[in-house]
């Protein structure tokens, strides 16, 4: 199993060099190849994972981080592939070979950052690897070279920035914690301050948890720290805000997980929780809110990711091992469903030339793949059956429920109906209503409430693949997890409630 840890974290740097130098065929090819080894190897991890650490140098995986290196190479994997139908569309520019050399180098290194964060064995190199992630997302963000991909670049690194710099004072006072205990010399490994917990001084490690939340919680889209997600997320290429909103939110919220783990051992759950449930709430309630009027369909799907956010926070607060054990499929699942929407925005995009909702329409007509399965993918995401999605909401409501958390509990089936409507009503307008202004074919829109009628086909078969995929991914998460995965979380939720 070290070899597998090592070609996890070292694999996708190969495509990012070759992509500086290789045609762009070559590097999609090299790309995919990557993608869908790195997502074979981590389901050979499941198993073992799921029973003991696996350790190999400073890589560590146990089955908390293991939920997460899952989550990022099946994105990575289905946004390899998405990649290649979404970029022939700019086959034609005459500078696409330049194009395609940065995309590519910056899409293997941002999944290479994201698989390794996960796999880090300290909180040190935890933050030195989300970091990374920032760097290189950010220029991804604004690889389009347009005014708006700009500004929401700049935009995201300044917000991101601010808070990492808080992050990194919470590894500092965590670190003065560990050192009363451990000595000045220990590594911030996360076996020895877990172990150590129960001596580390409880204002330092209560200061580190708060500090996590903000600094951490500013990559994860908890609001009020969010303000940079909306941005980013809708002016980035579509297989980037795919990553962005299925992997690297949850890899972010994987670095607060860590924090948590240690401070409810160290000064027991009722702290951490509260903490995370004030912020879960305002999240979740402001996502329900901005999703009743969004007008742009990747913003749309943006809030609904600080929806889910908040989602995991809240299911984290109610600490019972069935809630944990939904928040980490409910990772899994919003990975695979997010991925899905941002993949079937991106062909709706691509074909209408807008991501204006007004002036999307016809989408089944049109479309007759995508724009189905893009319905699929938003129903999935509001938690209908037979999705993964419903399975863990359940699971987390009635984890709630057996700890006693009936208010927040009601109040999460509230604020996720009412995240219903916005998603349901917007998408099923893009998909259910006909067109209704005839134009010559491939026009562009007319205006608001009138759609320029669309030639019937989709923009490449690669646009497809990988979002029935994923359609597959959330059935079976939804119906029947296989025996492997679900030890994995059972023993991943022991872990985070402190049972192992």
């Amino acid at each position: 199993m070290t070899v597998v840890l090592l070609l996890l974290a070292l694999l996708p740097l190969l495509p990012a060099v070759a992509a500086l130098s290789a045609p762009a065929r070559i590097a999609q090819g090299l790309t995919l190849a990557s993608a869908v080894v790195c997502f074979g190897l981590a389901l050979a991890l499941v198993p073992d994972a799921g029973r003991r650490d696996l350790h190999a140098g400073i890589l560590r995986v146990d089955a908390l981080s293991m939920v997460f290196v899952l989550a990022t190479a099946f994105v990575y994997a289905a946004c390899a592939a998405h990649s290649i139908g979404y970029l022939r569309h700019d086959e034609a520019a005459g500078d696409f070979p330049r194009y395609a050399r940065r995309f590519y180098a910056g899409f293997n290194l941002f999944a290479w950052s994201m698989l390794c964060a996960p796999l880090v064995d300290g909180l040190a190199l935890l933050w030195v690897a989300v970091e990374i992630t920032t760097v290189v997302s950010a220029l991804l963000v604004a690889v389009e070279d347009t005014e708006g991909a700009t500004e929401a670049a700049w935009k995201y690194v300044l917000i991101a920035s601010a808070g990492l710099g808080v992050a990194l004072l919470a590894t500092i006072f965590m670190y003065y914690a560990g050192a009363q205990v451990l000595g000045q010399t220990y590594d911030l490994a996360f076996a020895p301050l877990l172990k150590a917990a129960g001596q580390l001084p409880p204002t330092a490690v209560q200061l580190a948890f708060v500090l996590a939340v903000l600094g951490f919680g500013t990559k994860v889209g908890l609001v009020p720290v969010h303000t940079w997600l909306p941005d980013a997320h809708a002016e980035a290429p579509t297989p980037v805000s795919a990553m962005l909103s299925g992997s690297l939110l949850a890899v972010s919220f994987y670095a607060v997980l860590r924090y948590y783990q240690i401070t409810a051992a160290a000064l027991g759950p009722h702290f951490p929780q509260t903490v995370l449930l004030v912020f879960g709430v305002a999240s979740l309630l402001l996502a329900a809110l901005y999703l009743l009027g969004q007008h742009d369909i990747k913003r749309l799907l943006a809030y609904s990711s600080v929806e889910h956010m908040g989602i995991l926070a809240i299911g984290v607060s109610f600490g019972a091992p069935l809630a944990l054990a939904g928040v980490l499929l409910h990772v899994l699942a919003h990975a695979a469903a997010k991925g899905n929407a941002f993949m079937g925005a991106g062909a709706i995009v691509r074909k209408y030339r807008t991501k204006e909702i007004a002036q999307l329409r016809g989408g089944r007509e049109v479309l007759p793949w995508s724009g189905p399965l893009f319905l699929l993918a938003v129903l999935a995401l509001s938690a209908m059956p037979p999705f993964g999605i419903f399975r863990s909401e359940f699971q987390i409501v009635a984890g709630g429920l057996q700890s006693g958390r009936n208010g927040p509990a009601a109040l999460l089936v509230v604020l996720v109906t009412l995240a219903f409507l916005g998603l349901a009503v917007a998408a099923t307008r893009i998909v259910m209503t006909p067109a209704t202004a005839a134009a010559p074919s491939g026009a562009a829109a007319l205006g608001d409430g009138e759609t320029a009628r669309q030639e019937r086909g989709e923009p490449s078969v690669w646009m497809v693949t990988p979002v029935l995929a994923g359609l597959a991914a959330l059935v079976l998460l939804g119906l029947h997890p296989p025996a492997d995965l679900a030890e994995l979380l059972a023993r991943g939720a022991a872990e985070l409630g402190g049972l192992r």
